[in-house]
């Protein structure tokens, strides 16, 4: 059985905001930093603004070869997230900047403000084999500072000039703003959209998912988007067993009622530095139903904390992991997403950067 890792004090946790409170070291940091303990019994510690850094990266399409994931290419306009979900499995990536799982990830974020041009140029190549893509495959393209910048908006409309299929998988309701692209792109059979939704309860949110949209108002965004024909979905994202699986019932009941054409389900995912996180998270929050939750996890994991096998790792195994799956069967076919069509992606209607030109003339 895997080692606990130490107990947060209560005291690190008024950074007002965010996730977490704390910046453990990272896979590949040469030393650690030990905090003096007089620095902790300050009892309320100011909110943390958050830093964004120009990242230069010379691609912006990613491919991965997981049998896990239905689409093998991604765009991920934002490195770090500040919406500070504490479970999020994309945290540990930080570490290849020599920055922290924790903090860092939710206060340090990178933009890549060449994503349009570098999409542009990587769709218009002729080595570009027209494919579904994935937004985002790793952070949100829908945190906070979107709906100043655009980015995800510019990747879109370059998207609909290729007429090139977009999945794309948010927490926040912004994704709402781009409903106009979003219905062209639908008119190709270019455009899905998964509306994460971890728990009704704005309470759990509040500590769980700090600076994403309320649940109501991502129900409020479902059904904005499938009022406009767009084919919207519900992800019932991450499941922790012992923490949010009794909602399943209730999310995919509230996501029909919204007009929800799909649903689907992934189990928790605690890689690398995530475990400590998280573990801390629930000793500060829910002390009482700490070893219930991560004895649930380990359950669901072989008995660890995280099994990263390909085949198990999004769903679980073990009787709770078919505990788990039978729920969310259940409500599935009671809400009668069995019945809804199945909505496609189709590269039928890509046309290449020349097509385009002889249009012109």
């Amino acid at each position: 059985m895997e080692k606990e890792f130490p107990y947060i004090p209560p005291v690190q946790r008024n950074i007002r905001g965010r996730g977490t409170t704390i910046n453990p070291a990272g896979r590949f940091d040469k030393i650690d930093i030990e905090i003096d303990r007089e620095f902790l019994e300050v009892d309320d510690r100011p909110a943390i603004q958050t830093q964004y850094f120009r990242d230069s990266s010379k691609k912006i399409i990613s491919f991965n070869d997981s049998p896990d994931i239905g689409m093998r290419a991604s765009i991920n306009p934002y490195r770090g997230c500040e919406h500070g979900c504490i479970y999020c499995y994309a945290r540990p990536t930080h570490e290849y900047f020599e920055l922290s799982s924790g903090l860092d990830f939710e206060t340090k974020i990178f933009v890549k403000e060449d994503a349009p041009q570098l999409l542009r140029q990587e769709l218009g190549k002729r080595s570009w084999e027209p494919q579904p893509l994935m937004m985002s495959g790793v952070t949100d393209p829908y945190q906070p500072v979107e709906r100043k910048l655009k980015i995800t908006r510019g990747c879109l409309e370059v998207l609909l000039q290729f007429r090139n299929p977009v999945g794309i998988i948010t927490k926040n309701s912004l994704v709402a703003r781009d409903i106009d692209l979003l219905k062209q792109l639908r008119d190709y059979q270019c455009c899905s959209v998964a509306v994460s939704v971890t728990t009704l309860d704005p309470s759990l949110k509040r500590v769980m998912e700090p600076r994403t949209s309320q649940p109501d108002d991502r129900l409020k965004t479902v059904a904005q988007l499938s009022q406009a024909g767009i084919p919207v979905g519900v992800m019932v994202a991450p499941v922790i067993p012992g923490l949010n699986d009794h909602e399943i019932h209730d999310i995919l009941k509230a996501a029909s009622q919204a007009g929800a054409q799909f649903a689907g389900y992934v189990m928790l995912r605690l890689p690398y530095a995530v475990k400590e996180l998280f573990e801390g998270w629930l000793a500060e929050h829910f002390p009482d139903r700490k070893n219930k939750i991560l004895n649930r996890i380990r359950s669901v994991r072989g008995g660890k904390l995280y099994d990263s096998s390909f085949g198990t790792r999004m769903r679980g195994e073990g009787v709770f992991a078919r505990q788990i799956e039978q729920m969310f069967q259940v409500a599935w076919k009671k809400y009668g997403f069995a019945q809804k069509p199945r909505n496609t992606l189709s590269t039928e209607y890509f046309r290449s950067t020349t097509e385009k030109q002889l249009t012109l003339f």
